[in-house]
């Protein structure tokens, strides 16, 4: 597995996760965490479930279904639809095309672990996307669905965010701090959608 620390790439001005100061004390939770969910892989039932999650993140898709399969339970979820769809795809500009250009990171692996397929991202390691998509989405379902629902959309949003470490594509720092990015997003877009009325 790659260290993990922060610093300034000289060549390209951009802080990179994985070097510096705090560098060891990342590198050792990352190793933690790696060592932790090496005693589950090779086993079938974590194999099956995080490289299914891990696959279904791409480009939300998890999500996505999980909007359309909500949508069918009650008209003002059908009418939710289309916006969920439009703030995934909003939530996702501002984490790959925006804070990851701002950062350069290395990921743990270029092709993830040999044990499993996953698709090749191009984009810095840091933050994890399919987790700060995990993040923002639970947070909306959350606000939108009450307490009830929580636990089914943070069960979802903690396998799915788990399974980028679990295949070795992210770090797990990289998934703490996707998490994190997508909560805080989740959290302003509730409070826009309110003063809009939408939430």
């Amino acid at each position: 597995m790659a260290p993990a620390g922060e610093n300034l790439s000289p060549a390209h001005g951009r802080f990179v996760p994985g070097l510096g100061a705090f560098g060891p004390s990342v590198a050792r939770f990352d190793r933690w965490a790696d060592d932790h969910l090496e005693r589950l892989r090779g086993k079938p039932a974590a194999d099956a479930l995080f490289s299914t999650a891990s696959a279904l993140g791409d480009f939300s898709m998890i999500w996505h279904l999980a909007n359309l399969a909500r949508g069918t339970t009650s008209e003002r979820r059908r009418q939710q639809i289309l916006l969920l769809a439009a703030l995934n795809g909003m939530e996702s500009l501002i984490v790959n095309q925006g804070i990851k250009r701002l950062f350069k990171r290395t990921r743990p692996t270029v092709d993830g672990d040999e044990r499993y397929e996953v698709r090749r991202p191009s984009t810095s390691s840091f933050p994890s996307g399919h987790s700060s998509a995990a993040g923002f989405t639970a947070t909306l379902l959350t606000g939108w669905d009450g307490k009830r629902a929580a636990p089914l959309w943070w069960s979802i949003a903690g396998v799915v965010a788990t399974s980028r470490a679990y295949v070795r594509i992210h770090h797990a720092s990289d998934v703490v701090a996707g998490v994190t990015v997508g909560v805080g997003l989740g959290y302003v877009s509730r409070r826009i959608l309110r003063r809009f009325g939408l939430a």
